[in-house]
């Protein structure tokens, strides 16, 4: 069975990369509480060593998840083109009420609407994909549908 990639942005790529940086350099002092709340005698009643063991082991399986997600990453880069693609910023027009707002479109571990980033595996990322600007899409959302028009395409 072939591995199956994961599209992500090379800013995405970069801030797992970080976030791995930053949980390696915390593993240390995890492991010093650990430690020390082992020393502290009985282990079966002593929750500062299973709080201290239960943090140590999110903080393992963080970092394994982490280092899979770069292992199966497909960094993708934005083509210089007109077409709505993975990297590419949009700014769009939703038919209903004339709002209009700009997203990047990201890998689906990049999503995060307060950033305004938008996964190309969501139901809007799904429909504008492969878009130009002009286009009027129709978006199948678990809440019903709506229709948006493409404004602005751009790599930033």
């Amino acid at each position: 069975m072939e591995p199956t990639f994961n599209k992500m942005t090379p800013a995405g790529y970069k801030a797992i990369e970080q976030e791995i940086k930053d949980l390696k350099a915390s593993r240390p002092e995890k492991i010093k509480i650990l430690a020390a709340a082992a020393a502290l005698g009985d282990r079966s009643e002593n929750t500062e060593y299973s709080s201290a063991k239960r943090d140590l082991g999110h903080l393992e399986s963080r970092l394994r998840y982490l280092h899979k997600q770069l292992q199966y990453a497909d960094v993708v880069l934005p083509a210089d083109n007109d077409l709505l693609d993975i990297g590419k910023f949009v700014t769009i027009e939703f038919l209903d009420d004339h709002d209009q707002v700009t997203y990047q479109l990201v890998g689906k571990q990049e999503a995060n609407l307060t950033q305004n980033k938008i996964s190309f595996a969501s139901p809007i990322g799904k429909a504008l994909e492969n878009h130009q600007v002009g286009d009027t899409v129709s978006v199948s959302a678990p809440e019903g549908s709506y229709d948006v028009k493409i404004i602005k395409i751009s790599l930033e």
